[in-house]
């Protein structure tokens, strides 16, 4: 199998998303209603799902990129010791582009979750899969130009694994009726395992 099932770190549990891995009527009700859900998808190219059909299909074409060796997407939910233990906290994918031999980051954390330092804990252990297991070169992640918190948290860890910010993505990204910016971030193999300690 290309990509782990499943993994851990310090505070948080990471494991496949498929349809035994949720339920998907909790699910829904996360990606459509949770409190604040607005806050979370604002710089997303995703909105409020609309029915359960809608995350439905969201799941199918995740399972389909993992059958693919596309993609894998996680649930992450905090471990025993972290409030709300157990609790669905987000999702992280790694995409793959095997003709470049780049590999993208991308997380969501529900509201309650943020502010705990779950992005740089979650990157540090999807970069060690992307440049140990799958032997990429590089691992880049990209954010809406005007999404301040993850400008932070990205750039914390990218500056600690040795990468930088490339630049300006123009008009990269369809967001609801817009087509937005975004930054983007790379992290070589080689700065990773030099700054990896």
């Amino acid at each position: 199998m290309l990509f782990p099932e499943r993994f851990e770190t310090d505070r948080l549990t990471f494991e496949r998303l498929t349809r035994e891995s949720i339920d998907l009527f909790e699910f829904y009700r996360i990606c459509s209603s949770d409190p604040r859900i607005e806050e979370v998808t604002q710089y997303m190219p995703w909105e409020p799902h609309h029915s359960v059909k809608e995350t439905a299909k969201f799941v199918n074409d995740v399972e389909q990129q993992w059958a693919d060796d596309k993609a894998a997407t996680y649930v992450i939910r905090p471990q025993e010791g972290e409030e709300d233990a157990g609790d669905i906290a987000g999702l992280t994918t790694l995409s793959c582009d095997w003709d470049r031999r780049t590999g993208g980051l991308g997380m969501w954390l529900r509201k309650r979750f943020w502010g705990r330092g779950y992005s740089g804990e979650r990157a540090a252990a999807v970069m060690e899969i992307a440049f140990e297991r799958l032997e990429l070169e590089i691992v880049a992640v990209t954010h809406h130009v005007d999404n301040e918190k993850s400008h932070r948290a990205i750039e914390k860890y990218v500056e600690a694994y040795g990468g930088k910010r490339d630049g300006l993505l123009r008009n990269w990204i369809p967001y609801d009726d817009e087509v937005a910016d975004e930054y983007r971030y790379t992290i070589t193999r080689e700065e990773y395992q030099e700054n990896r300690q």
